[in-house]
């Protein structure tokens, strides 16, 4: 019976990084070794992830503003070289499977709108073998990165809903920004990269402190 419930939300679009993966720590590191790699000041955890979410060499430019452009190249190949030799080592956070195949079996459309590369993605995608639960996907490198709308923009369009069908997660202001943006709820987990308390001003729907809580949340309310 529960396939046939009335739903709020037709399109549900996941942050990747954070939200459900659990990579907040070691893309932070990266980040800091990336920029003490070329010589910059090394950002501290709250700086480097803050900018978690946001396509990669806008992030890595914010994380370390002392580092002169002409390195940029060379800090976005340090972060990828440290990303590389740890991305084994992240996982899909407890709950995060069950999650989705619940929601699967209710018919939302399920998709992906991340600051990561398209490459970056798929990797992700094939390593956990998530390929066939997600309807779609939109990557910062072939669209644009958060807060800008249109990856959710591109996203609607694919799936022809509207935005009040609409529903963007995610760990970070970039993404419940690009969710006001685009006209789009939100929710917003406090577990990834920034504090919860600057969520407020951006008018989540709810923050969920636990993938569990999140779960039950999307299965009452979406």
């Amino acid at each position: 019976m529960s396939s046939f419930r009335p739903r709020q939300f037709d399109l549900i679009a996941f942050d990747w990084d954070g939200t459900l993966f659990d990579s907040t720590a070691i893309i932070t590191r990266c980040i800091q070794l990336a920029v003490q790699d070329v010589g910059g000041a090394v950002p501290s955890r709250e700086q480097a992830s803050y900018v978690i979410g946001m396509a990669l060499m806008p992030a890595l430019a914010h994380a370390a503003p002392d580092v002169p452009k002409d390195k940029y190249p060379l800090l976005g190949e340090r972060y990828r070289h440290h990303y590389l030799a740890h991305q084994h080592d992240i996982s899909l956070f407890d709950g995060v499977l069950d999650m989705l195949a619940e929601l699967k079996s209710r018919h939302h459309w399920l998709t992906v709108a991340t600051g990561k590369s398209r490459a970056g993605l798929n990797e992700a995608l094939h390593a956990v073998e998530l390929r066939d639960v997600f309807d779609g996907s939109r990557t910062a490198d072939e669209t644009a990165g958060k807060p800008h709308p249109r990856m959710l923009h591109e996203l609607m369009r694919e799936f022809g809903t509207e935005p009040e069908r609409t529903l963007m997660v995610g760990d970070t202001t970039h993404d419940l920004q690009m969710a006001v943006n685009a006209g789009c709820a939100s929710v917003g987990v406090s577990y990834g990269a920034h504090e919860p308390d600057a969520f407020h001003a951006l008018q989540p729907r709810h923050i969920a402190h636990s993938v569990r809580e999140l779960h039950d949340w999307l299965l009452a309310h979406a």
